[in-house]
């Protein structure tokens, strides 16, 4: 069983950002900047905010944003995803996709028609990432059992490769995208694979299968 998070694993979320820059009326090198040291120094995307709009209420803007965003679009994803979810199932492997993100998300995902099984969010799991709640609903909606027999992949560490450890399950480390390149791993934490993109995934799961 692999069970893929979304954002900067399935989605590329460049479109998120630049929007964002365009609402708050600053260029999208400056909200990475920002983005990219909120992330070196330990914080989040919401720390962003304050930082390029003080006196501003992002969360006015929330609307605005999720009308010109559109939802996930086919061009939004990797374009390694296809591909490598689609050989994974001619494998035999099983296929979740399960993430923090608002319940429309999983609508606009099946719509995409990539090869699965279940799609499910933090808001339907009514817990999110990194809390060990998220992870028991998932089990639970999966129909899972053994933890030692699912793969999370994920491009976080805080967030992904840390509890996903913590509730037993084996871990893969998708180096890209912002947190995937800024974050560091504790030294006493050793994913099962650290990879760049898919593309090698589906041959390494079939090697450790045998």
């Amino acid at each position: 069983m692999v069970v893929f998070d979304i954002g900067e694993v399935l989605i590329d979320e460049s479109r998120v950002w630049a929007i964002w820059s365009g609402l708050l009326g600053v260029s999208p090198l400056t909200f990475a900047a920002v983005l990219g040291a909120a992330i070196a120094q330990g914080g989040d995307h919401l720390d962003v905010f304050p930082h390029i709009a003080p006196n501003v209420d992002w969360e006015d803007f929330l609307d605005e944003h999720e009308r010109r965003y559109g939802g996930f679009h086919e061009e939004d994803l990797y374009t390694d995803v296809l591909p490598c979810l689609t050989e994974l199932r001619d494998l035999g492997f099983r296929v979740i996709i399960a993430g923090n993100q608002p319940a429309i998300r999983t609508e606009q995902l099946r719509a995409l028609d990539l090869p699965q099984e279940l799609i499910i969010t933090s808001a339907e799991l009514g817990a999110g990432k990194p809390d060990e709640a998220f992870f028991t609903g998932l089990f639970r909606a999966g129909e899972l059992d053994d933890p030692t027999d699912v793969l999370y992949v994920g491009d976080r560490v805080d967030n992904d490769v840390l509890p996903a450890t913590a509730f037993g399950m084996r871990t893969c480390w998708l180096r890209r995208g912002p947190w995937g390149h800024l974050q560091e791993l504790p030294d006493d934490v050793e994913p099962d694979l650290v990879l760049d993109g898919l593309g090698e995934l589906p041959l390494l799961l079939s090697e450790w299968r045998g």
